[in-house]
């Protein structure tokens, strides 16, 4: 006789049926209800992290074509709507599954999209690529002082590619540093994206600006205007083109629409530190 535990992993709640020598039972088929639940829960989170709709689409079908279910789905901005039947069409179950916004992240995304071949290929049954995604959805972020470093250095080397002198660089990476660091506190603050846009982009600029206000080096545009790359929105922006070619015109939409206020709003807080240092000046 089974013995039902229940295991919770960033707000996902999965019921996980064990047999009697300890281990996910095996001989079981899930119901819809069950697959229902988690192919929505998995595609949620797999737009969460950054994915396109195609690759949610794809991803979704191969594994109910492996669990020889068929699944239809509806991608919104904010929810994933989808309803699961069997092949006769004898019965069917829909679940709706809220985005909740924690953040890009490559490493689930990659991990997840594994995942779901392991499934399609017949390495792992329903319940053991159940308990994977609870353990994937546990994976600690990235160190933030090695991306802190990683992303200040890149910047500086942006400035280098543009035609900044290496005073230009080396400020940026100062520069960098502060915006970034500022970045990461506020963000684990729960501070509105918005606004932590235009602060980073200010005290970037700003920091930035010593170039020219100290005639330190020969290219201080170059310094402020690379000073604000880390803020460039650029996987909102190419997503939205993705989904547009793929016929998602909502979700295009939406995050277009949610990359170009995160643009204004980073030229807001350049202008507001280009402004303030007197950048006509140079």
């Amino acid at each position: 006789m089974g013995i039902m535990t229940i295991e919770e992993s960033e707000g996902l709640i999965f019921m996980i049926e064990e047999n009697a020598l300890g281990g996910p039972a095996l001989e079981r088929s899930p119901s819809l209800k069950e697959v229902c639940i988690f192919l929505s829960e998995y595609a949620a989170c797999l737009f969460d992290c950054g994915a396109t709709c195609i690759r949610l689409e794809r991803n979704v079908k191969r594994m109910a074509d492996a669990l020889g279910r068929i699944a239809v789905m509806t991608i919104m901005p904010r929810h994933v709507h989808i309803t699961v039947c069997d092949r006769q069409r004898s019965g069917s179950y829909t679940y709706i599954s809220s985005i909740r916004g924690h953040g890009i992240s490559f490493d689930i995304n990659t991990r997840l999209s594994e995942l779901s071949w392991a499934l399609a290929d017949g390495k792992i049954n329903f319940y053991e690529a159940r308990l994977r995604f609870g353990e994937i959805m546990k994976t600690p972020t990235a160190d933030k002082w090695l991306v802190l470093i990683l992303a200040s250095l890149a910047n500086g080397a942006f400035c280098r590619l543009f035609g900044g002198d290496w005073y230009a660089a080396g400020i940026v990476v100062g520069s960098t540093l502060a915006g970034y660091y500022l970045k990461q506190v506020l963000c684990e603050s729960k501070v509105d994206i918005r606004i932590v846009f235009i602060l980073c982009a200010f005290v970037s600029s700003v920091l930035a600006a010593t170039d020219g206000l100290f005639g330190i080096g020969a290219t201080p545009g170059i310094a402020v205007g690379t000073s604000v790359l880390y803020l460039v929105p650029g996987i909102p922006f190419l997503n939205s083109f993705s989904d547009m070619l793929a016929g998602h015109y909502i979700c295009s939409f939406s995050r277009f629409m949610h990359a170009l206020i995160l643009t204004a709003c980073l030229s807001i807080g350049l202008c507001g530190g280009m402004m303030m240092m007197n950048m006509g000046m140079f």
